[in-house]
Parts: structure tokens; sequence; C-alpha cells
């Protein structure tokens, strides 16, 4: 299960940095959450950490997303052997200036 994030969110920007796939970002409104990106922090974290943080309760369990613990757990797995793919391939370089 994705989590969301409701129009009760006050934008106080506790929630983004809490999250370990960076799955929360800063909509038009409100903060939003991208279901490809949330394991509910399965594979970092026991609970998820926004709903830990969130002084307003208005981060509930998605049910456009409804995914089961080792339906995360794959989520994650795929995230984690993405971003190592990323970080292998080293930084991008510039090619050779014309001189």
């Amino acid at each position: 299960m994705a989590l969301m994030i409701t129009a009760e969110c006050i934008n106080c920007d506790v929630c983004e940095p809490e999250c370990p796939n960076q799955a929360i970002s800063m909509g038009e409104e409100y903060y939003q959450i991208d279901p490809n990106r949330c394991t509910e922090c399965v594979g970092h974290f026991d609970e998820p950490q926004c709903v830990q943080v969130c002084p307003v309760e208005c981060i509930p369990v998605d049910p456009q997303h409804v995914e089961n613990h080792e339906t995360l757990w794959q989520k994650y797995q795929r995230l984690q052997q993405a971003g190592q793919s990323l970080a292998s391939a080293g930084p991008a370089t510039a090619p050779p200036s014309a001189a």
C-alpha cells in the first residue's frame, strides 16, 4: 500500500526529508507521494517515517494503491537496484571540448 497526503496538509516541510525513497515532493497545493516510489518505508524502517513526523496526521493509506508487505518489499528491492545502477555508472562526463 502506498501512502497519500490529503488536503489537510499544512506544507510544514517535515515529511519530505524523512522519506528514504524520495517519494514525497511538493505538488500544486500541498505535498504528494509518488506511489511508484512509496514502500511505506519497508526495507528502511519499521514504520512509515512521514506518518511519524506529520503534525496533522494527513497521511493515510492510498486506497488506489493497495499493496501487501511482499509487494512493498519487492518495490524496495527494485528501487535499491535502480539506485545502485545509477551510482555505479558514475557521474556523467562532458565530451571533450573542441579547441
